[in-house]
């Protein structure tokens, strides 16, 4: 009887290993320049299909738990234009690139450690995504539904994934990105086990983004006592304050100064505390995510930007920020030729960016706030987490926050601390289904700069257990 046993069970994994990886050979990566370590995960890079003529690109790495019951989570870094290959080798994904730009070293809080993650560069143009038309005008909505489609591609190539819970995470201006992608998925008909979304210093709120930039900044000792002065002088009335569209000639002119201050004095914007790379006078030494601020920042033509000198003494390039991130490691890996080729990479693509300019230059952002879509998912009974490094300045906490609370949902549980390696790493609270959670000392890319305690947030998270 055990004996028995014992063939029916081998035999019973030999067929769900053949039946789990047999259909994904052409995609699967095999070996990885610069890898000299042996991973305990499987992975697939290669393309889904969006609608007709769009291509995207994908890197799925298996859990290193149980890849057959551990959930599977989409991950989308924003831009609008900017890969979530950067979130892979930079944040979250099993392994990093070191500065030689040739090396892998793996990563001890790697997402992958208890869930199966997809990294999908979005829109097409986008890192290693293309159209065959090449043509890259998008917008809001058009992302949503190709991303809908790819996701549709993605579990038709790996239909032995479709049971599995299913989860979304954008950063960034993925804060536009994940909320619509989950409405698709929650009110589509492709059958899909969609649990939750998450959003990690999101712009979700253009016009409390800037609201809450001016306070953010002004208590964290940015603005002198004379400009917070005059821009409550000029931009507020009877205690009420506009520092987002104001049309008073001296409001604008003191949030030029103001905004200028956050992002083209030298200030690292996604992460206040930490240095800027390059130095102060940097402008482009790696862009990284600053097409944001291309498209973010369009209504600082109202401001006059262009004709207020900046801190530094020069005239700012409406939208351009000084971006003090360096992802040349990243970047010089990704286009070596060998490993393109082991990413099943078409020679005729050109090389990787990080972010495209010709994306992010045409983008046509269509949300100025999510706030009806998350109140959409949240009637479905959808859950959500909204999380923010609490020194970031590009998509600061505390719009955020003001985000959470104008959803007017019931508080269900008190504003506490959370704790990650019996430290205080940040303070949360729930409104019902949505958590709005901050992490201590992170910037814009928390899984990069508190690796640790991003990992027991997503723990929590794709669980629902406390924080």
């Amino acid at each position: 009887m055990t004996s028995m046993y014992f063939v029916s069970l081998v035999v019973y994994f030999l067929a769900v290993s053949c039946l789990t990886w047999a259909d994904y050979a052409p995609d699967e990566v095999t070996e990885l320049p610069g890898m000299s370590f042996k991973p305990n995960y499987r992975q697939w890079s290669g393309y889904l299909k969006a609608s007709p003529g769009k291509f995207l690109h994908y890197w799925f790495v298996t859990s290193q738990r149980d890849p057959l019951k551990d959930p599977v989570v989409l991950w989308l870094n924003g831009g609008p234009g900017c890969s979530s290959l950067d979130g892979f080798l930079s944040e979250n994904g099993p392994f990093h690139v070191k500065d030689d730009g040739a090396t892998l070293y793996e990563n001890k809080f790697s997402w992958n450690r208890i869930a199966n993650i997809l990294y999908l560069e979005s829109p097409a143009g986008v890192g290693y995504s293309y159209s065959d038309d090449q043509k890259y005008k998008t917008d809001d909505d058009e992302v949503a539904d190709d991303n809908y489609l790819a996701l549709q591609s993605f579990f038709a190539k790996f239909p032995n994934f479709t049971q599995n819970e299913f989860f979304i995470i954008g950063e960034s201006y993925g804060g536009i990105y994940a909320p619509t992608l989950s409405q698709r998925v929650a009110t589509g008909t492709a059958k899909i086990n969609f649990k939750a979304f998450a959003v990690g210093n999101g712009l979700s709120s253009y016009a409390l983004n800037d609201q809450s930039l001016i306070y953010f900044g002004y208590y964290h000792g940015l603005f002198g006592e004379q400009l917070w002065t005059d821009l409550n002088t000029n931009c507020c009335d009877k205690g009420k304050c506009n520092f987002f569209n104001n049309s008073k000639e001296a409001c604008k002119t003191l949030l030029s100064q103001a905004f200028s201050i956050v992002y083209d004095s030298g200030l690292n914007e996604y992460a206040l505390y930490m240095d800027c790379e390059g130095g102060v006078r940097a402008r482009a030494y790696e862009r990284s995510m600053s097409q944001l601020f291309r498209n973010y920042r369009k209504h600082w033509d109202t401001f006059q930007l262009l004709k207020v000198p900046s801190v530094t003494g020069q005239t700012p390039p409406v939208g351009e920020v000084p971006p003090c991130i360096n992802s040349t490691a990243q970047m010089n890996w990704l286009n070596r030729g060998d490993v393109r080729k082991a990413l099943h990479i078409p020679d005729t693509l050109p090389p990787w960016d990080i972010c495209s300019d010709v994306v992010g230059g045409q983008y046509t952002n269509i949300y100025p706030t999510v706030k009806d879509v998350y109140l959409k998912l949240l009637s479905l009974g959808v859950r959500a987490l909204v999380y923010n490094g609490d020194t970031d300045m590009a998509c600061n906490f505390l719009g955020d926050k003001w985000f959470v609370e104008q959803l007017n949902q019931k508080t269900t549980t008190k504003y506490q601390s959370w704790i990650s390696d019996d430290q205080i790493a940040g303070f949360y609270e729930q409104y019902g289904n949505i958590t709005l959670l901050t992490v201590k000392g992170a910037g814009h890319m928390v899984p990069q700069w508190a690796p640790g305690p991003a990992l027991d947030m997503f723990q929590s998270f794709l669980s629902n257990k406390p924080y």
